[in-house]
């Protein structure tokens, strides 16, 4: 199952093309450009390098978020006009649980924690196989999140994995004491296509594709101050 992957719920984001779980080739993105300028000239390169092309690809795969409003909408955009070109099925993957799969060790519960901005977080729980939600999406501060999941009942040690966990780790370790891990992200587009390969009766056509927000974007935020 050869698959083309795209995450762009980040600054830099990645483009990868796997084939089965064998990574072909990769490509992180520059993060001093915006993803509008990147792509799709990214998603060729990586095609190139992986000496692939779009008609030999069984599948699209694209992280739906929740992240970054702006390059959620970029990347679905792009990834949408290439599976209604080529025509192929796109699997939308929720960058929580590709954050979960790529922690995920069997040992600890894994908690996601993406930096949501605005001094939130997109957090998740998953079980140790990193592949069933324990606690739902949320988006809260640091604090809030941490409380609500000691509400919920989970304790340390967790495995935690995201940007908003390296961020906020002074937090996590002062909450939740020293047994918790704190993992920087890999890119994931790579484990965004691996989980397409071995999912692809998930595939839906381009139109089915919706963000993931967790929260209004910031846009509708500000609308809705400014009435008040």
């Amino acid at each position: 199952m050869l698959v083309l992957s795209l995450d762009t719920t980040t600054r830099a984001g990645s483009v990868a093309v796997v084939e089965g779980d064998a990574l072909v080739s990769e490509l992180i993105g520059d993060s001093s450009l915006t993803h509008g300028a990147r792509l799709p000239i990214d998603l060729i390169r990586a095609l190139e390098t992986g000496g692939k092309s779009v008609a030999e690809l069984d599948l699209l795969a694209v992280a739906v978020g929740p992240g970054s409003f702006t390059g959620l909408r970029v990347g679905i955009a792009a990834m949408q006009g290439l599976a209604m070109a080529a025509g192929k099925r796109i699997v939308p993957i929720s960058t929580l649980d590709a954050l979960a799969v790529a922690a995920a060790d069997g040992r600890l519960p894994v908690a996601t924690w993406m930096d949501a901005q605005r001094g939130e977080v997109f957090a998740a729980v998953y079980d140790a196989a990193g592949t069933s939600l324990s606690i739902d999406a949320t988006a809260l501060a640091p604090e809030e999140t941490l409380d609500a999941w000691k509400r919920a009942g989970v304790s340390s040690p967790l495995r935690f994995i995201g940007d908003g966990a390296v961020r906020y780790a002074d937090v996590i370790r002062h909450r939740m004491g020293g047994t918790s891990e704190i993992i920087a992200p890999p890119p994931l587009a790579a484990v965004i296509g691996r989980m397409a390969a071995g999912a692809p009766e998930r595939a839906v056509l381009p139109h089915a594709i919706v963000p993931v927000y967790i929260r209004r974007p910031d846009a509708e935020i500000a609308k809705a101050k400014s009435r008040v």
